[in-house]
């Protein structure tokens, strides 16, 4: 298993809640990148919870060791 687990955490203004189509590419906040799940997964949640009252507001975590290394991570694991 790979050493670096590397996950993004970013958000943005959303055009439908419901999706993750961002409404504006040039004013996207990255709160930061993280080299396991359990810390990107607090920082999502932290930023989640700042913008709780705006539904247009959308955070995700991105698992960039995934995109780095695509196959190596089949198993489903964070």
């Amino acid at each position: 298993m790979a050493s670096n687990l590397m996950h993004l955490v970013f958000g943005g203004r959303v055009k439908d809640p419901r999706g993750l189509e961002f409404e504006d590419l040039n004013n996207l906040e990255v709160v930061g990148f993280f080299p396991d799940y359990a810390s990107a997964e607090k920082a999502w949640r932290s930023a989640a919870q700042r913008t709780v009252d705006d539904a247009q507001m959308k955070f995700v975590v991105v698992h960039m060791h995934k995109l780095l290394e695509p196959g190596l991570h089949d198993d489903h694991q964070h």
